[in-house]
């Protein structure tokens, strides 16, 4: 079940009818630039599969953002991601170039956050940054996180933000 709809979003999960907009999104290298590479169309369709077992096995993942009236945008959502010591539940997002610095990624992370919080899924919640990647630390920074140096994450190049729930 996906967080409640927002003012301008809704969320719903991905299915493997979102190939189309998922391969556009994460093949995009600005929306990817702080990941290895883009990904191709195999990929794309591997992470719909990755989320669709997250919501069986989790009850949440990474779910389609779109518009009220339809309008794909991207992806937000929560998984649990390993870090040096621990396993935490991180929020993640990536919106389609034609709607970023619009607000749309900090209005469905502070949503994922409150699902995080209003279901009691974890006391404390990331989000695991590169470093170099200034937009998503300023979502991170909108929705309360704070630069947590007490949490590291395997990759040197990577912090971790995090807001107690």
């Amino acid at each position: 079940m996906p967080p409640n709809a927002t003012p301008r979003l809704r969320f719903r999960e991905m299915s493997t009818d979102d190939l189309e907009e998922m391969a556009s999104l994460l093949g995009d290298p600005r929306v990817m630039e702080h990941y290895p590479h883009p990904k191709d169309r195999e990929e794309a369709a591997e992470w719909i599969d990755r989320n669709q077992r997250r919501y069986a096995t989790d009850g949440f993942g990474l779910w389609i953002i779109e518009t009220h009236d339809g309008e794909f945008l991207g992806d937000c959502g929560l998984t649990w991601q390993k870090l040096h010591s621990s396993v935490e539940l991180e929020v993640g997002y990536h919106v389609k170039t034609s709607a970023q610095n619009l607000g749309f990624a900090t209005e469905a992370a502070a949503a994922c956050r409150d699902f995080a919080d209003n279901h009691a899924l974890t006391s404390r919640l990331v989000s695991i940054i590169h470093r170099d990647n200034r937009p998503s630390k300023r979502v991170a920074a909108k929705i309360g996180m704070h630069l947590d140096h007490t949490l590291r994450h395997s990759s040197q190049v990577h912090l971790v933000y995090a807001i107690d729930l």
